[in-house]
């Protein structure tokens, strides 16, 4: 008789952040593995599409997306009344009509889906380590953006060590469906044209949403995250599917600059890798682009390296984290097909056209290094990268916020590379650009580009080239 409380699989609208000028290539990649066609948003930033809800574990898988949720209603051109007054009981008004129900069910399969995936890591652990290991857990970093995969195995083992009998667990789970749910409202908003704000549509939908469920408002013990998405007239109202961003997923050790795991992915995306290629980060930080291509594209080969010696320890240290966390899931596999070097990127230790696909994270001259310097620097930067990479097939993908300086030393090296287009994306706040590079036919030696400026003494270089983690 159970078996027909199990609801049938429907359909709903998913909607997902993320980076900025990539609404398109996470699209792509919605395509590709959930067999979906993606809309992009108005607002920047945000994609939708329609599934299964039987095939919601799917979405977690995405490595494009920073946050995912399930769309409760979506308008298109609504109508806000003119006063402060009538637009805010609008609001009010609209919680008690939209319909909550599918919403609200994927919510439930979400988060009993994330229960699953919790106990799999907790038996894996318990498997793969003795039962008397003193080894002290990883802590989460400071901040909201800690990886939600590294809590997700936090509680796995706690629950693992712990787990009561099943009918204590089942009168425990009575006990909790029985009591009220704890909720908070998010509204994001953009557009001049609003009589009111962000807070005060937060405040008096979030007044109407709790009268209609008799839910309980709390801002950080929320277990219901209602998301009010107000762009100019389109108006999109979910219920949020990840309680953290997903973008630092792989990072354990942390850089001053560390670059967003759904950035690194997306660059690697524009680079096509195919199967046997080998792929550079010659200024890789804390290794985040490289991690995420050895995850994604595991047939190609990568190298990161870096001029300073505390950017080189925190990639290893990544790439140990994501071994060992391999291993605790039940992986055979001995390593990943990547290696990490310290080395100076304008003089880089690899034969002459024996790189595929160059991508990397450039000093923007804010945080790390400076404007002046750059001027030196990128020039040198894609010399080097020209003599390295394979004429004709070669590729690189360099994100920088620097874009005068990049694009002149760009027109320099004209005999060398040529730009196949530019994605506009946001990075802390800064406007960058990520530029898509072919490698021409020239062979390295035979163009006036490669005249190389004579070597600084060593003092003075490490002043030029600044620590990039």
């Amino acid at each position: 008789m159970w078996l027909m409380d199990v609801p049938q699989p429907f359909t709903v609208t998913v909607g997902a952040t993320v980076p900025t000028g990539f609404e398109p290539t996470a699209a792509e990649e919605v395509q590709e593995k959930i067999g979906a066609v993606a809309r992009v948003s108005k607002d920047r930033g945000r994609i939708y599409f329609e599934i299964s809800t039987d095939n919601l574990i799917k979405v977690h898988h995405l490595k494009s997306v920073d946050n995912l949720f399930v769309v409760v209603e979506y308008y298109d051109n609504y109508q806000f009344k003119e006063t402060k007054e009538e637009a805010l009981l609008d609001l009010q008004q609209l919680a008690s009509v939209l319909p909550w129900t599918n919403a609200l069910e994927v919510w439930k399969l979400n988060n009993s889906l994330k229960k699953k995936r919790s106990r799999r890591r907790g038996a894996a652990t318990s498997k793969t380590k003795p039962s008397g290991d003193s080894a002290e857990p990883e802590k989460p970093q400071a901040g909201s953006d800690a990886p939600q995969e590294k809590q997700g195995e936090g509680e796995a083992s706690q629950e693992q060590e712990t787990s009561p009998p099943a009918e204590q667990d089942s009168e425990s789970q009575e006990q909790n469906e029985n009591k009220p749910l704890k909720f908070r409202v998010t509204c994001n908003r953009a557009g001049d044209k609003h009589s009111f704000t962000s807070n005060e549509a937060a405040r008096d939908f979030g007044g109407a949403v709790q009268e209609f469920f008799q839910w309980k408002a709390d801002m950080t013990k929320f277990d219901v995250e209602v998301l009010l998405n107000i762009h100019n007239n389109e108006v999109v109202i979910g219920i949020a599917l990840t309680e953290e961003s997903l973008h630092r997923r792989n990072i354990t050790h942390f850089g001053p600059t560390t670059l967003r795991s759904t950035l690194a992915y997306g660059m690697l995306r524009l680079c096509k890798p195919q199967t046997s290629d080998v792929i550079i980060d010659p200024m890789c930080g804390t290794g985040a682009i490289p991690l995420e291509g050895v995850i994604e594209w595991s047939d190609s080969f990568f190298l990161s390296g870096d001029n300073h010696d505390m950017a080189v320890s925190r990639t290893v240290n990544n790439i140990n984290h994501i071994v060992k966390r391999r291993q605790d899931g039940g992986s055979t596999s001995p390593g990943l097909p990547i290696d990490t070097a310290q080395w100076d990127l304008c003089h880089l230790p690899m034969r002459t056209s024996s790189v595929d696909i160059i991508t990397t994270d450039m000093p923007f001259g804010k945080r790390m290094g400076s404007r002046k310097k750059n001027w030196d620097l990128y020039p040198s930067c894609l010399r080097e990268m020209a003599r390295v990479c394979r004429p004709g097939t070669g590729r690189a993908v360099l994100l920088t916020q620097d874009k005068k300086c990049f694009q002149k030393a760009l027109f320099r090296m004209g005999g060398l590379w040529k730009k196949s287009h530019t994605v506009w994306v946001n990075v802390g706040g800064l406007h960058a650009g990520v530029f898509v590079l072919r490698r021409t036919g020239a062979i390295f030696g035979s163009t006036p580009e490669d005249e190389r400026e004579p070597r600084k003494p060593a003092e003075s270089q490490e002043e030029d080239v600044q620590e990039k983690v």
